[in-house]
């Protein structure tokens, strides 16, 4: 029997446990979700950083939209005469536009804005496929809530990074205003053309009537000018424009906002166009500077964004008459000077103040012959000697002292000498003296002696009392030379100072502005007019106004008797003929007329009061006969 060595068993690798298998699974799935949350963070943290770095504006501007607005100044008759802004707008809320603007506009440029959010990804997409094919960024698919946020928040350049923040604004503008806000927005803002921004300012400069005004086939028209107001300029292009038009009214048939046979006579409609009106024109620009300076002292700020209304006094035709027969005027004054042999090479300057008596209202001031010439307000600017026209005040105080228009007074020469020692010898215009006469009789012919010599009798301090009382400001000579006019006088303040003959013995300060309307509707009036105050007595009113009858019937102003309802008036000249004045009133208006140089040089012998300014003063008050 033979032995054998036991087997011994066979040895194999030993298994790794069944938890290690079970580790391994979870490290995986850990590294797996550890890389999904980095992946996150990183793709949430460049979203982040692209966000801060695209620097999206703060959309509470657009929430509390106070834009640049222009101020608007208005005749007496509520036409327009200027416009002032940085930006020609005028904010105006839905309710004051047409009904077809809202829809004419929706239709051209954005037929789904009631539906979308702020973008609207079908013109999107559409937009960026012809873009492709067209190799250039030539459509763009903007919403009106996307062409707001571009006027208001953003630059105009075409880029990726713009579009992508207009998107993200737009997206967030949709969501805080209602449909309508961003239509007022968006209709306040966008320019159309002209330098009008706004449906208002452009309803104004092509159309001449407000944008509630407007017809269909016009608000069609302005509805087409956004994509290109200069391609597309009413006043230029037409027949560009007409095309637009037409594009337009079918955008609003196919939408359902009018039918097609009203979109057809829309388009048939003829339509008038607003001439390309100038404002601030010559004619009217002296009247306009002192109503915008009264305006910024009571605003205390600029007005080219004030957005205020400014009702004036101006009536239009009166000023464009006024500044007509100062030109004529001037013109003749010229032609008649003759300085040491030979016709003078310039002509002398003129200037006309025109207020309506009963009311005291500024209804024309010229201050020039061409306010683009020269804007130096000869009205209100310049202070000059007012000759004679100063002798009524002198006679309005004699006959508040107790002296009658038949009281005598002596008119020969005198001399009487002055503090200095100097003798002062005043003489009468023509040379030659009178003896005893009235004092209707010397105011009516302008004697100079005895002026002077009344006036030694009344005394000057009620005569500048007087003065005072009747506007005038200007410092006054505390002597006897005040009864010839050596007093530096505006022509606005010595015209006022008629205005107790003129009427009924009462005075009130003249006006050019109305009212001020703010952004706000707070309607302001900033000339204080005060109360109206008597300053001569019936008595004297009536003896006056005879005594000033007569110098335009028979006296140094009969040049102007033919005007129809003239009632009387007084003539001025002062020393070597620098100045000639007439002031004179008829049944409406009491006007005042000033001719002279700016250097303050005679206009030669021969030119006078009576000769220079009262044919200016006759040829105006002839052009206002006809009813206003």
């Amino acid at each position: 029997m033979s032995s054998s060595k036991p087997k011994r068993p066979v040895q194999r690798p030993a298994k790794k446990p069944a938890v290690r298998k079970k580790v391994y699974r979870e490290k995986s799935v850990y590294l797996f979700f550890m890389s999904i949350c980095l992946l996150q963070t990183l793709f949430v943290g460049m979203l982040l950083f692209t966000y801060v770095n695209l620097n999206i504006p703060n959309i509470s501007s657009v929430a509390n939209y106070r834009p640049a607005v222009a101020t608007v100044i208005y005749d007496r008759h509520g036409n327009i005469v200027d416009r002032m802004f940085t930006e020609n707008r005028t904010v105006i809320p839905l309710s004051q536009m047409s009904p077809f603007l809202t829809k004419a506009f929706v239709a051209a440029e954005d037929g789904r804005f009631f539906e979308h959010p702020g973008l609207d990804f079908v013109s999107v997409l559409r937009a960026a496929i012809n873009n492709f094919r067209q190799g250039a960024k030539s459509q763009g698919g903007s919403t009106i809530t996307q062409q707001v946020t571009k006027s208001l928040l953003l630059t105009p350049e075409k880029t990726y990074i713009r579009k992508i923040k207009e998107s993200i604004l737009a997206w967030r503008i949709d969501k805080m205003l209602s449909k309508e806000e961003i239509l007022f927005i968006y209709l306040n803002q966008i320019y159309l053309g002209e330098g009008a921004y706004g449906v208002e300012a452009a309803a104004q400069v092509y159309f001449g009537k407000s944008a509630s005004q407007l017809s269909l086939g016009e608000s069609a028209l302005l509805a087409g000018l956004p994509q290109a107001p200069s391609r597309y300029s009413l006043f230029k292009h037409m027949d560009r424009a007409s095309v637009r038009q037409k594009y337009v009214l079918n955008r609003m048939a196919a939408d359902g906002y009018v039918s097609s046979a009203v979109a057809k006579k829309a388009y048939e409609e003829k339509i008038k166009l607003n001439s390309r009106v100038q404002y601030a024109t010559d004619e009217n620009a002296y009247y306009l500077q002192i109503v915008k300076k009264k305006a910024r002292a009571y605003l205390q700020g600029p007005l080219q964004s004030a957005g205020v209304k400014i009702y004036t006094y101006l009536d239009s035709a009166m000023q464009r008459q006024a500044l007509e027969a100062v030109r004529r005027g001037v013109k003749a004054s010229k032609s008649r000077q003759v300085i040491a042999g030979k016709k003078v090479e310039f002509p002398p300057q003129a200037a006309l103040v025109c207020i309506e008596t009963k009311n005291s209202k500024i209804r024309a001031l010229v201050g020039g012959t061409s306010f683009k010439k020269s804007p130096f307000n000869r009205a209100t600017q310049a202070k000059r000697p007012v000759g004679s026209t100063f002798k009524p005040l002198v006679y309005a105080v004699a006959l508040q002292q107790g002296w009658t228009p038949q009281s005598a007074i002596n008119d020969r020469p005198l001399s009487i000498r002055g503090k200095d020692g100097k003798t002062w010898s005043p003489k009468n215009y023509a040379g030659s003296y009178h003896g005893t006469t009235t004092l209707a009789a010397a105011l009516a012919g302008s004697y100079n002696a005895a002026s002077v010599r009344l006036m030694q009798k009344v005394g000057y301090k009620d005569v500048h009392q007087l003065a005072k009382d009747v506007g005038i400001s200007a410092v006054l000579p505390p002597d006897l030379s005040l009864a010839l006019g050596s007093a530096d006088i505006s022509l606005l303040q010595m015209t006022g100072g008629y205005l107790p003959f003129a009427g009924d013995g009462t005075y009130l300060k003249p006006q050019c502005i109305q009212k001020m309307i703010l952004p706000d509707g707070t309607v302001v009036y900033p000339e204080q007019r005060g109360k109206r105050r008597r300053v001569l007595s019936p008595r004297v009113t009536v003896d006056m106004r005879q005594m000033l009858r007569g110098v335009v019937v028979h006296g140094t102003g009969r040049k102007v008797a033919d005007v129809p309802g003239v009632q009387g008036g007084k003539t001025g000249t002062s020393d070597k003929s620098r100045d000639g004045w007439f002031i004179g009133y008829d049944t409406r208006y009491t006007t005042g007329i000033w001719v002279g140089y700016d250097h303050n040089r005679s206009m030669g012998k021969k030119e006078s009061g009576g000769v220079t300014a009262a044919p200016i003063w006759r040829d105006y008050m002839l052009s206002l006969s006809s009813p206003h």
